[in-house]
C-alpha cells in the first residue's frame, strides 16, 4: 500500500546540487526529505511525504488528524527507526542483531541443535 504521511517541517536547506531538502518531523522521528515538489515551504509547516519527497502542504489540523488515523491503524511502523540493540520486526530474523532471540527462540548453526545435517553413520 502506498502511503503519504503528514509531518513537521523543521529545517530548509538548498543542496549542493540546488535541490531543497529538508528535515521532517513525524511525531518526534525526523527524516530527511526532499522538498523539490513544495520549493517555497517554510519551517513550521506541515506536508504530506511520500518515500522521501514532499508531495503537497496541508495545514495542521488535518496532518494531526492523519497522524492520528494512521497510528489508529498501526500503520507509522516504517516511520520507526530501530536503535541499536533492537531488533526491526519488518526484517526476517537473519537480520536480527547479534544476541537478539529470534521468533523460534533457538538459532540454527553448529552445536545449536538446529537443523544441521546429521553426520552419525550408526543408524
Amino acid at each position: 500500500m502506498c502511503l503519504g504521511v503528514p509531518g513537521r517541517v523543521v529545517d530548509v536547506q538548498p543542496s549542493p546540487i540546488g535541490v531543497p531538502m529538508g528535515k521532517v518531523s513525524f511525531g518526534g522521528v525526523v527524516k530527511e526529505v526532499c522538498l523539490a515538489y513544495v520549493p517555497d515551504v517554510e519551517p513550521g509547516e506541515y506536508v504530506v511525504v511520500h518515500v522521501g519527497f514532499a508531495i503537497s502542504r496541508i495545514d495542521e489540523e488535518e496532518a494531526d488528524e492523519v497522524f492520528r488515523f494512521l497510528e489508529s491503524m498501526d500503520e507509522l511502523d516504517e516511520i520507526h527507526i530501530p536503535q541499536p540493540g533492537e531488533s526491526d520486526p519488518s526484517l526476517p530474523d537473519r537480520f536480527a542483531s547479534p544476541g537478539a532471540a529470534t521468533a523460534g527462540g533457538a538459532s540454527s548453526g553448529p552445536g545449536s541443535g538446529g537443523a544441521e545435517p546429521s553426520t552419525d553413520d550408526t543408524a
